[in-house]
């Protein structure tokens, strides 16, 4: 058997250690496959890394409305403030942005999600991702998953 150095968790970097590195706010949404549960990661052109739907607060913005404006523009789905449920807010490191911290707010989608979004915007693939094994999943963003995943993934169905 061997090890992969991928696969280790990493200290999640604390809000004190933001203020040594430039720092990304986002919102995340979580939307969730009716049938099986798997929950859409969307990669961004010129990336490799898989995140949620979801981007920077546009000015004078909430996390929520930035959310919904996200999802709207990058997927063409439309969700209502009453749809989304706070599952956190994390600082992390940046999936695509080496050297910089990420202040996340993260959403999940209580409207059904029964068929597949089309991606638009800058979103250049779709994946669905399942809860279980996210921590294996070398391509998945740090925030999704070693934070907001797996706090989904004890939240049930």
């Amino acid at each position: 058997m061997s090890a992969s150095h991928d696969a280790l968790p990493t200290p999640a970097p604390s809000a004190a250690d933001d203020a040594a590195r430039p720092v990304i706010k986002v919102t995340g949404v979580v939307l969730r496959r009716t049938s099986d549960g798997h929950v859409l990661t969307v990669r961004k052109r010129g990336t490799r890394m898989f995140m949620f739907p979801g981007g920077k607060p546009e000015a004078g913005e909430t996390p929520v409305e930035t959310g919904i404006r996200e999802v709207r523009e990058e997927l063409g789905v439309e969700l209502t403030a009453a749809d989304l449920t706070p599952v956190g807010e994390w600082h992390s490191d940046a999936a695509n942005e080496p050297g910089h911290g990420l202040h996340s707010h993260v959403f999940l989608s209580t409207r059904p999600l029964t068929a597949t979004p089309e991606p638009a915007a800058e979103i250049e693939e779709l994946r669905w991702q399942p809860l279980d094994g996210v921590e294996d999943v070398p391509d998945l963003a740090p925030l999704a998953r070693w934070d907001a995943l797996p706090v989904v993934r004890g939240l049930g169905n």
